[in-house]
Protein backbone atom coordinates (compact mmCIF):
# COMPACT_ATOMS: atom_id res chain seq x y z
CA UNK A 1 0.00 0.00 0.00
CA UNK A 2 2.91 2.16 0.71
CA UNK A 3 4.43 1.54 -2.55
CA UNK A 4 1.10 2.20 -4.34
CA UNK A 5 1.09 5.61 -2.30
CA UNK A 6 4.65 6.71 -3.42
CA UNK A 7 4.42 5.83 -6.76
CA UNK A 8 1.16 7.81 -7.36
CA UNK A 9 3.11 11.07 -5.76
CA UNK A 10 5.77 10.45 -8.23
CA UNK A 11 3.11 10.46 -11.44
CA UNK A 12 2.12 13.09 -9.97
CA UNK A 13 5.04 15.13 -9.88
CA UNK A 14 5.48 13.99 -13.26
CA UNK A 15 3.15 15.13 -14.60
CA UNK A 16 2.62 18.49 -12.91
CA UNK A 17 6.18 18.94 -15.20
CA UNK A 18 4.44 18.23 -18.47
CA UNK A 19 3.06 21.27 -20.42
CA UNK A 20 1.30 20.18 -23.99
CA UNK A 21 2.22 21.70 -27.49
CA UNK A 22 0.06 22.42 -30.70
CA UNK A 23 -3.80 23.84 -30.53
CA UNK A 24 -7.42 22.51 -28.82
CA UNK A 25 -11.22 23.68 -29.55
CA UNK A 26 -11.37 25.29 -25.86
CA UNK A 27 -9.09 25.95 -22.94
CA UNK A 28 -10.71 24.81 -19.42
CA UNK A 29 -10.10 26.75 -16.52
CA UNK A 30 -10.30 25.65 -13.29
CA UNK A 31 -11.89 27.75 -10.80
CA UNK A 32 -10.15 29.25 -7.51
CA UNK A 33 -10.98 31.59 -4.56
CA UNK A 34 -11.99 35.11 -6.00
CA UNK A 35 -13.24 37.75 -3.23
CA UNK A 36 -15.80 40.21 -4.18
CA UNK A 37 -14.99 39.67 -7.81
CA UNK A 38 -11.86 39.85 -7.91
CA UNK A 39 -9.71 37.00 -8.42
CA UNK A 40 -7.37 35.49 -5.97
CA UNK A 41 -3.78 35.52 -6.70
CA UNK A 42 -3.89 31.56 -7.45
CA UNK A 43 -7.34 32.56 -9.89
CA UNK A 44 -5.28 35.67 -11.63
CA UNK A 45 -2.41 33.28 -12.63
CA UNK A 46 -4.39 30.42 -13.70
CA UNK A 47 -6.43 33.27 -15.71
CA UNK A 48 -3.16 35.49 -17.10
CA UNK A 49 -2.15 31.72 -18.40
CA UNK A 50 -5.32 31.03 -20.18
CA UNK A 51 -4.99 34.60 -21.71
CA UNK A 52 -2.04 34.19 -23.00
CA UNK A 53 -2.82 30.91 -24.92
CA UNK A 54 -6.04 33.01 -26.21
CA UNK A 55 -3.40 35.64 -27.61
CA UNK A 56 -1.52 32.45 -29.05
CA UNK A 57 -4.21 31.25 -30.91
CA UNK A 58 -4.05 27.91 -29.14
CA UNK A 59 -7.91 27.80 -28.29
CA UNK A 60 -11.01 30.29 -29.90
CA UNK A 61 -12.80 29.42 -26.77
CA UNK A 62 -12.21 29.36 -22.94
CA UNK A 63 -14.08 27.72 -20.57
CA UNK A 64 -13.98 29.42 -16.94
CA UNK A 65 -15.68 26.49 -14.34
CA UNK A 66 -16.13 27.54 -10.59
CA UNK A 67 -18.99 28.28 -8.60
CA UNK A 68 -19.72 30.23 -5.34
CA UNK A 69 -18.49 29.43 -1.85
CA UNK A 70 -20.31 30.35 0.92
CA UNK A 71 -21.11 34.32 1.45
CA UNK A 72 -19.88 34.84 -2.17
CA UNK A 73 -21.97 36.83 -4.13
CA UNK A 74 -20.42 36.06 -7.65
CA UNK A 75 -18.86 32.84 -8.73
CA UNK A 76 -15.91 31.98 -9.36
CA UNK A 77 -16.42 31.79 -13.08
CA UNK A 78 -17.78 34.96 -13.17
CA UNK A 79 -15.08 36.85 -11.77
CA UNK A 80 -13.13 35.39 -14.18
CA UNK A 81 -14.82 36.37 -17.33
CA UNK A 82 -14.82 39.43 -15.79
CA UNK A 83 -10.74 39.27 -15.65
CA UNK A 84 -10.58 38.55 -19.02
CA UNK A 85 -13.49 40.45 -21.11
CA UNK A 86 -11.39 43.52 -18.96
CA UNK A 87 -8.23 42.23 -21.14
CA UNK A 88 -9.72 42.02 -24.35
CA UNK A 89 -11.71 38.15 -24.80
CA UNK A 90 -14.86 39.09 -26.18
CA UNK A 91 -17.60 37.29 -24.49
CA UNK A 92 -18.59 34.92 -27.02
CA UNK A 93 -15.50 33.28 -27.26
CA UNK A 94 -16.01 32.51 -22.78
CA UNK A 95 -18.31 29.66 -21.67
CA UNK A 96 -19.30 29.56 -17.99
CA UNK A 97 -19.81 26.52 -15.98
CA UNK A 98 -20.71 28.51 -12.47
CA UNK A 99 -21.74 25.66 -10.16
CA UNK A 100 -18.87 23.62 -10.15
CA UNK A 101 -17.77 23.49 -6.24
CA UNK A 102 -15.09 20.38 -6.60
CA UNK A 103 -12.63 19.31 -9.86
CA UNK A 104 -14.52 16.16 -10.37
CA UNK A 105 -18.11 18.80 -10.87
CA UNK A 106 -16.48 21.41 -12.77
CA UNK A 107 -14.67 18.93 -15.24
CA UNK A 108 -18.61 17.45 -15.54
CA UNK A 109 -20.20 20.67 -15.98
CA UNK A 110 -17.22 21.85 -18.98
CA UNK A 111 -17.89 18.80 -20.69
CA UNK A 112 -21.24 19.19 -20.76
CA UNK A 113 -20.68 22.16 -21.72
CA UNK A 114 -17.89 21.45 -24.59
CA UNK A 115 -21.02 18.64 -25.62
CA UNK A 116 -23.84 21.41 -25.99
CA UNK A 117 -21.14 24.02 -28.15
CA UNK A 118 -20.47 20.93 -30.76
CA UNK A 119 -24.27 20.27 -30.51
CA UNK A 120 -25.09 23.51 -31.88
CA UNK A 121 -22.79 23.48 -35.04
CA UNK A 122 -24.02 22.49 -38.31
CA UNK A 123 -23.90 18.57 -39.08
CA UNK A 124 -21.60 19.69 -41.88
CA UNK A 125 -19.02 21.05 -39.23
CA UNK A 126 -19.75 18.41 -36.93
CA UNK A 127 -19.08 15.57 -39.42
CA UNK A 128 -15.15 17.36 -39.84
CA UNK A 129 -14.25 17.32 -36.06
CA UNK A 130 -12.96 14.39 -34.05
CA UNK A 131 -15.58 12.50 -31.88
CA UNK A 132 -13.80 14.06 -28.60
CA UNK A 133 -12.94 17.72 -27.84
CA UNK A 134 -9.87 18.58 -26.86
CA UNK A 135 -9.19 20.90 -24.51
CA UNK A 136 -5.71 22.55 -22.64
CA UNK A 137 -6.39 21.94 -19.36
CA UNK A 138 -4.94 25.71 -17.21
CA UNK A 139 -4.56 24.99 -13.62
CA UNK A 140 -1.71 25.00 -10.99
CA UNK A 141 1.14 21.85 -11.79
CA UNK A 142 -0.41 19.47 -8.87
CA UNK A 143 -3.40 19.51 -10.68
CA UNK A 144 -2.88 18.37 -13.33
CA UNK A 145 -2.66 14.25 -13.29
CA UNK A 146 -6.02 14.48 -12.04
CA UNK A 147 -7.75 17.03 -14.31
CA UNK A 148 -6.15 14.99 -17.23
CA UNK A 149 -7.83 11.67 -15.70
CA UNK A 150 -11.74 13.65 -15.03
CA UNK A 151 -11.37 14.83 -18.37
CA UNK A 152 -10.55 11.98 -20.42
CA UNK A 153 -13.17 9.96 -18.11
CA UNK A 154 -15.82 12.69 -19.65
CA UNK A 155 -15.05 11.95 -23.00
CA UNK A 156 -12.60 14.65 -23.46
CA UNK A 157 -9.33 15.42 -25.12
CA UNK A 158 -6.46 16.91 -22.59
CA UNK A 159 -3.71 18.88 -22.96
CA UNK A 160 -1.70 19.83 -19.81
CA UNK A 161 -0.96 23.19 -19.79
CA UNK A 162 -0.07 24.47 -16.21
CA UNK A 163 0.22 27.74 -15.10
CA UNK A 164 4.12 28.70 -13.82
CA UNK A 165 3.38 31.63 -11.60
CA UNK A 166 1.29 30.71 -8.97
CA UNK A 167 2.07 31.47 -5.37
CA UNK A 168 2.02 27.69 -4.73
CA UNK A 169 4.30 26.77 -7.38
CA UNK A 170 6.54 29.85 -5.63
CA UNK A 171 6.53 28.17 -2.34
CA UNK A 172 8.10 24.54 -2.64
CA UNK A 173 6.43 23.23 1.09
CA UNK A 174 3.25 24.48 -0.34
CA UNK A 175 3.25 22.68 -3.53
CA UNK A 176 4.96 19.49 -2.06
CA UNK A 177 1.51 19.88 0.29
CA UNK A 178 -0.92 20.18 -2.51
CA UNK A 179 1.07 17.34 -4.29
CA UNK A 180 0.38 15.17 -1.16
CA UNK A 181 -3.19 16.03 -1.13
CA UNK A 182 -3.60 15.26 -4.80
CA UNK A 183 -2.39 11.55 -4.17
CA UNK A 184 -5.52 11.05 -1.93
CA UNK A 185 -8.20 13.26 -4.27
CA UNK A 186 -7.36 11.66 -7.11
CA UNK A 187 -8.16 8.03 -5.96
CA UNK A 188 -11.63 9.36 -4.15
CA UNK A 189 -12.23 11.06 -7.32
CA UNK A 190 -11.84 7.73 -9.04
CA UNK A 191 -13.82 6.27 -7.11
CA UNK A 192 -16.33 8.73 -6.75
CA UNK A 193 -16.67 8.56 -10.91
CA UNK A 194 -16.82 4.58 -10.31
CA UNK A 195 -19.79 4.92 -7.75
CA UNK A 196 -21.54 7.66 -10.25
CA UNK A 197 -21.57 5.26 -13.59
CA UNK A 198 -22.91 2.37 -11.67
CA UNK A 199 -25.59 4.30 -10.17
CA UNK A 200 -26.05 6.21 -13.10
CA UNK A 201 -26.08 9.82 -11.32
CA UNK A 202 -24.18 12.72 -11.84
CA UNK A 203 -22.12 15.44 -9.43
CA UNK A 204 -25.79 17.74 -9.83
CA UNK A 205 -28.27 14.62 -9.69
CA UNK A 206 -30.23 13.60 -6.41
CA UNK A 207 -28.16 10.49 -6.88
CA UNK A 208 -25.06 11.70 -5.97
CA UNK A 209 -23.37 10.56 -2.23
Amino acid sequence: MLTGWVLCVAVIYGWSRQAAEGHADAIVVLGAAQYGGRPSPVLRARLDHALALWKSDRAARVVLTGGRRPGDLISEAAAGRRYLVRRGVPTQAILLEPAGRTSLASMEGAAALLQAWRDSLPAAVRDTMPRRASILLVSDPFHMLRLDVLARLHGLRPLPSPTRTSPISANRAVAIEYMLRESLALPTDMALMLWLRLTGGSMSSPTTP
